[in-house]
């Protein structure tokens, strides 16, 4: 006679949940009492216990070194200082006084005895100005170089011989003697070491005596030659081939633009451009 819980099914009486779960992943049958398998369905399963992570301990506050002070109640705003005068600058002290008023004697001697800028170090001598001081032309350079500052005049050496040949074509010379002169000052007084271009503040120093060189000849046009005098009688930065062919203003006085005779013994091909410059500062004096 065989056990009808042999073939597929065994009876094995005492198995908790989990071992009746294996044996049925392995294919084993289980028989269980009616009370004891309605209890292991009903059963939840089991949940695994996961420890918590520890809290850290609390952090007491810690009492400060030292008290805070007490806020200082605010005081009412206090009326605002008026700002003092700014003291003389150095080139202001060392420049003289007045020079919008000065002759041609006091300015000449002011020129000479400026320091009003670094270059006063390296200088041999000052360069004021040459030429007829009762002409209506004026011509004012850049700045002084070897040579000039060796002999004390602006224009001198090869470029000088070429602005005299410019000017002898349109019927004037620096002298004035038996014919019309001119009056030649440059934009600096003094050369600048190894002839480099004019900074602003030395620009800037030396343009009083300038304005008074002007405002003493009164000429009728003035012509301008080279970049720094023309930036520096215009005031703006400009190049020469932008402004050249137009009259400009400086002062209330007609301003005509051209090269400097260094650059153009460098560049001869600008000679005929600048032949134009002069016809047209002709044709503007006149016309006034």
């Amino acid at each position: 006679m065989t056990d009808a819980h042999d073939d597929a099914t065994s009876f094995v009486p005492h198995l908790d949940a989990r071992q009746r779960a294996m044996l049925a992943e392995m294919g084993v049958r289980v028989w269980a009492p009616r009370a004891e398998a309605v209890t292991a369905e009903l059963a939840p399963a089991p949940v695994p216990e996961v420890s918590a992570p520890m809290a850290p301990p609390p952090v007491e506050p810690r009492p400060p070194a030292h008290p805070a002070p007490a806020a200082a109640p605010r005081a009412a705003p206090a009326a605002p200082a008026v700002a003092p005068a700014a003291p003389p600058t150095a080139a202001e002290r060392l420049r003289p006084a007045g020079v919008a008023q000065m002759d041609w004697p006091a300015l000449q001697a002011a020129v000479a005895g400026c320091e009003a800028c670094g270059l006063c170090k390296t200088r041999r001598n000052t360069v004021f100005g040459v030429g007829d001081t009762r002409t209506d032309w004026m011509i004012v350079g850049e700045a002084p170089g070897e040579n000039e500052d060796l002999q004390g005049e602006p224009f001198v050496g090869a470029a000088g011989q070429l602005l005299d040949n410019m000017l002898r074509a349109v019927g004037r010379t620096r002298s004035g003697e038996g014919t019309k002169g001119a009056y030649i000052a440059n934009v600096l007084k003094c050369r600048p070491p190894a002839n480099r271009n004019p900074q602003p503040q030395e620009v800037a120093q030396c343009e009083p005596y300038l304005a008074r060189q002007v405002a003493l000849v009164k000429p009728k046009i003035i012509v301008a030659m080279g970049r720094f005098a023309v930036q520096s009688l215009l005031r703006t930065e400009e190049p020469i081939g932008r402004l050249r062919g137009r009259v400009h203003r400086y002062e209330g006085v007609p301003v005509i633009v051209t090269y400097h005779p260094a650059y153009l013994l460098r560049t001869p091909a600008d000679k005929a451009k600048a032949w134009e410059d002069l016809c047209l500062a002709m044709e503007t004096a006149e016309g006034l």
